[in-house]
């Protein structure tokens, strides 16, 4: 690895891969486990690089546009409410049935469950 502010440094990169499921892991035999610390390792530079943005508009009085920076590149995920509301949008199909996948169920019955039950 080069000396570059967006390179993890070593120790942290040991974290994530201990962080993996455990067992006998070979790159070759378990590519999920090397795609799933490389997707860390992408985050965390994503990360480094947003937050240098940030200081950046930051530096120049642009307090606002930093905000604006950070929730335009890290987006909150929608609310189970949301999801449930938006997996609720079926289309009938041409027949006039309407289907509704099995993980929108999911969705809906988690948004119900997580109401009160008065």
């Amino acid at each position: 690895m080069t000396n570059h502010p967006i390179t993890p440094p070593p120790e942290l990169v040991q974290e994530w891969r201990e962080q993996m499921p455990v067992g006998i892991f070979d790159g070759y035999k378990y590519p999920e486990r090397e795609k799933a610390l490389c997707l860390v390792a992408a985050q965390w530079g994503a990360d480094q690089e947003l937050e240098a943005c940030v200081q950046l508009t930051r530096d120049n009085d642009g307090y606002d546009a930093a905000l604006g920076l950070r929730a335009t590149r890290r987006p909150k995920q929608p609310s189970l409410k949301e999801q449930a509301l938006d997996a609720l949008k079926v289309l009938p199909t041409p027949a006039g049935q309407v289907t509704i996948d099995i993980t929108d169920l999911n969705t809906i019955r988690r948004a119900l469950e997580a109401l009160p039950n008065d």
